[in-house]
């Protein structure tokens, strides 16, 4: 059996958790595979990150990866640790900031402020033959909530899919090291469930919390990228 962490970088709002559990529940549910066991660490909370994975999933975070926090900026050595020893990663939203930060990349907040909903994610030609996005459709709805993001992607990271507002949806920095933007591990009630909880937010920003909820739907071939993965570290 291979072994595949789940590295925690926060928690969500205290009435999502209440009824549809916490960040690392969505990734279990998505990342389950027989081949697979799976584990969640937390270096939030100050636990200790793992020495020897087959394969490591970073999850998204409230914090911002501009703030360098002590625990974000271990997280980042310990990630080029990882992909120096072609360990598979995956990092969503926080996540694939942070491998981009600690891989020379840029991250900041969005000039244009927040994406948010569920928006069309369109793959570059490079995704037509990458081992996660090859045979998936070159346009396809995935859900968002984010204000930073990779401004500018590390030197030798290949851009994978872009939308309308954002050039780096995804990302691919060697053979095996993923960034996505997006959340494949939100369901439509996840994603309703945030613009509920940023109701005051999303009015002060000029955006209509009804018109964004109105254009929710199901994302299943964004979805989809979390048990391509488990099955990319399940083969070796």
């Amino acid at each position: 059996m291979k072994s595949l962490v789940i590295i925690k970088t926060g928690q969500t709002y205290p009435e999502i958790k209440a009824d549809h559990g916490d960040f690392e529940h969505w990734f279990l549910t998505g990342l389950e595979h027989p081949g697979l066991t799976l584990s969640v660490h937390n270096p939030a909370a100050g636990e200790t990150l793992p020495s020897t994975p087959d394969g490591v999933v970073i999850t998204g975070s409230p914090a911002m990866v501009s703030d360098r926090e002590p625990w974000s900026e271990l997280t980042a050595l310990w990630l080029r640790t990882m992909m120096d020893q072609g360990v598979p990663l995956l990092g969503v939203c926080y996540g694939h900031q942070l491998l981009a930060h600690a891989c020379g990349g840029l991250v900041g907040y969005r000039p244009m402020g927040r994406e948010m909903g569920t928006l069309a994610v369109q793959l570059e030609d490079a995704a037509r033959d990458d081992a996660l996005f090859a045979g998936l459709e070159d346009g396809f709805p995935a859900h968002l909530t984010h204000r930073q993001s990779v401004l500018s992607l590390p030197p030798n990271a290949i851009r994978l899919a872009r939308s309308e507002q954002e050039p780096n949806q995804a990302f691919r920095i060697g053979r095996n090291a993923w960034g996505v933007q997006f959340h494949p591990e939100f369901s439509a009630a996840i994603m309703q469930a945030y613009i509920a909880r940023l109701k005051p937010d999303l009015q002060r920003e000029g955006i209509d919390p009804q018109v964004l909820s109105g254009s929710i739907t199901d994302t299943p071939r964004a979805s989809a990228l979390l048990a391509r993965f488990a099955r990319l570290v399940a083969q070796g």
